[in-house]
């Protein structure tokens, strides 16, 4: 039996790029406040082409820039990102590229781990621009709230099962079924031990199948509000909504296969991917 890796103390920050504009140089200046620790910066970018901002974040000297070559999607790139540290970094955050960090955000992260020996993702409070609260720890989505969720909450935000499922309410240190993947702070050993992200997951849902894996495997996804970000949001995304809502649906379907296999779930299943289907077009019309 293979022993599992020891990892040091050492604390490395994987960005996970796609042609990025100039929030990149907001995120790695304000993470210079977010922590009194030395950090590793990955840039894992999956971009095709050259970038010009990718090529005057490497001059910094805690920054390396992963140029993948291809567009692995933002798990594929993250494991890339995390697969370039070696054993000494036992502390890795995930993030993306247009988020701006609170002073001293990061710290509180690692000073949260402190108190859950068994957590092993820690997501900070989100924001919006506009300073609104993102709800960015929520339960596991199950049949019930997924579809009730997918069905009503458009035009009906305040249903019953999208409440349950967002975990709206007051912010509290806590644990979660899932943590937003935009940002989260992973004890490496629990990263490793399921294998990171699952590459299948293009976009979407990569993040909640994770923390369904870490959970599984014994460790906590816990919530750490003290500690708070800024997320601009959507720059790269925003260039196709079409295919980023039709990735949206088939991550979904695969999460939802994945965890109900046999044939007396085929015919629910079936019924699933048709209801997305017309969803989607339903939602992209003169789009």
């Amino acid at each position: 039996m293979t022993e599992p890796t020891r990892y040091g103390d050492g604390l490395a920050v994987v960005v996970v790029t796609y042609f990025p504009g100039d929030d990149l140089a907001r995120f790695l200046d304000t993470l210079e406040k977010a922590t009194t620790r030395d950090v590793r910066v990955v840039l894992a970018d999956n971009s095709v082409e050259p970038v010009e901002t990718l090529d005057r974040a490497a001059e910094r000297e805690n920054v390396r820039v992963l140029r993948i070559g291809e567009n692995l999607g933002y798990g594929g790139g993250a494991n890339r990102g995390v697969a370039e540290l070696d054993d000494s970094y036992g502390w890795v955050v995930v993030a993306n590229s247009d988020l701006e960090w609170e002073p001293g955000s990061l710290d509180v992260l690692l000073e949260a781990a402190q108190r859950w020996p068994r957590g092993g993702a820690f997501g900070p409070l989100i924001r919006e621009p506009d300073g609104a609260v993102y709800p960015s720890a929520r339960l596991l989505p199950s049949f019930g709230r997924g579809i009730g969720h997918a069905v009503f909450g458009k035009i009906w935000p305040a249903n019953p099962w999208t409440r349950a499922y967002r975990q709206e309410r007051a912010p509290e240190e806590r644990t979660a079924g899932w943590l937003s993947g935009s940002c989260q702070l992973f004890r490496r050993e629990a990263f490793d031990s399921v294998d990171g992200f699952d590459s299948r997951y293009f976009m979407y849902f990569e993040d909640v199948d994770l923390g369904d894996r870490l959970g599984r495997a014994g460790w906590q996804n816990v919530y750490v509000p003290s500690a708070s970000v800024t997320h601009i949001g959507g720059k790269a995304t925003s260039r196709a909504p079409k295919k980023m809502l039709a990735a949206h649906h088939q991550s979904a379907y695969r999460y939802l296969a994945d965890r109900h296999r046999g044939p007396a779930w085929r015919p629910v299943l079936a019924a699933v991917k048709l209801g997305l289907a017309v969803r989607l077009k339903l939602e992209t019309r003169g789009r």
